[in-house]
């Protein structure tokens, strides 16, 4: 009976003594092609286009309600240190409802 190991060594001696009688040379113009694959330049879909920007309307947007929610701090404060913890959020909310 064979060992694994007598069968790889007899495998690998095999394999040693094969010719590779394959054509090792590139194709005609296959460096042109891959240069000139390297160096185009590859347009941007819409769809990258869109998401570019409206990231940095999502940013806007958020800096925008910082600042509005800083602006009226005061007001807001006010409002909530005047009166009870429950009739704060009402007024608030009429507030907002009924602007005078």
């Amino acid at each position: 009976m064979n060992t694994p190991e007598s069968q790889w060594q007899r495998l690998a001696a095999a394999a040693r003594q094969v010719r590779d009688e394959r054509d090792t040379a590139a194709p005609s113009g296959f460096a042109t092609r891959v240069a000139a694959h390297a160096f185009a330049r590859v347009e941007q879909p819409f769809s990258a286009l869109f998401a570019r920007f409206s990231w940095r309307a999502l940013g806007f947007a958020a800096l925008l309600a910082l600042v509005s929610v800083a602006a009226n701090y005061s007001s807001i404060s006010a409002l909530v240190s005047s009166s009870d913890d429950d009739s704060a959020s009402n007024e608030i909310t009429n507030e907002i409802v009924n602007p005078s």
